[in-house]
């Protein structure tokens, strides 16, 4: 089973958040200040361009011992040894993925819903993203916002690490800690917008490695 510990954050990338500097440059920074995991997110960008970042991105976390996930593309994944993938409703179903996936490789999946929560664990997630938590402006797709007790219904439907996402600041992170039993959190762009990642980074982190 995968250690919630090392779900306590997943720093996901936007390049245009990031900008003007590389998403490499960022989530070197995250990964140095003790980011756990990543995931590479580029919705817009053609399967070779994501396999160019995502090899650095590999090497980044390789060294570090952080996990490497991938947003959707499953190819992708597989071509830069990523740790895992990570799929939307949208996306190749959970139990297709299982099939395909090599032993070891780590599937995440997103729903708000805990009845959906439970049967993409039965079908072979490893773990749960669960939002939109609070209201954000990152993601276009991105419904109403669930609040404390949505993701903790999520997080007693499974048996699997949960982790809240959807306008994920510091604020937010404490609350999440404090308030709910989910592993951690995701966070894009008070990451990719920070001046120093790596405080942020420090940040988000600090509630989930009290006890709790």
């Amino acid at each position: 089973m995968l250690n919630p510990e090392r779900l306590r954050l997943i720093v996901i990338t936007d390049g245009r958040l990031a900008a003007p500097r590389s998403i490499v440059e960022v989530i070197r920074s995250a990964v140095d200040a003790g980011a756990p995991a990543i995931q590479l997110r580029a919705k817009s960008s053609t399967a070779r361009e994501m396999a160019e970042v995502g090899h650095r991105l590999r090497d980044i976390t390789t060294r570090a011992g952080a996990l490497l996930f991938v947003n959707d593309r499953f190819d992708v994944a597989m071509a830069i040894g990523a740790d895992g993938v990570h799929v939307g409703p949208d996306d190749i179903p959970v139990a297709a993925l299982r099939r395909a996936a090599p032993p070891g490789f780590l599937i995440g999946s997103s729903t708000d819903d805990p009845g959906e929560a439970s049967r993409l664990v039965a079908e072979g997630a490893d773990y749960i993203g669960c939002g939109t938590v609070y209201p954000t402006s990152t993601k276009s797709d991105a419904g109403e916002s669930i609040g404390l007790d949505g993701l903790q219904a999520v997080v007693d439907a499974v048996d699997v690490p949960v982790v809240g996402i959807g306008g994920i600041d510091e604020r937010g992170a404490r609350e999440i800690a404090e308030r709910t039993t989910a592993a951690g959190v995701a966070a894009i762009g008070a990451v990719m917008r920070a001046e120093d990642p790596g405080r942020t980074v420090a940040s988000l982190l600090y509630p989930f490695q009290q006890p709790r």
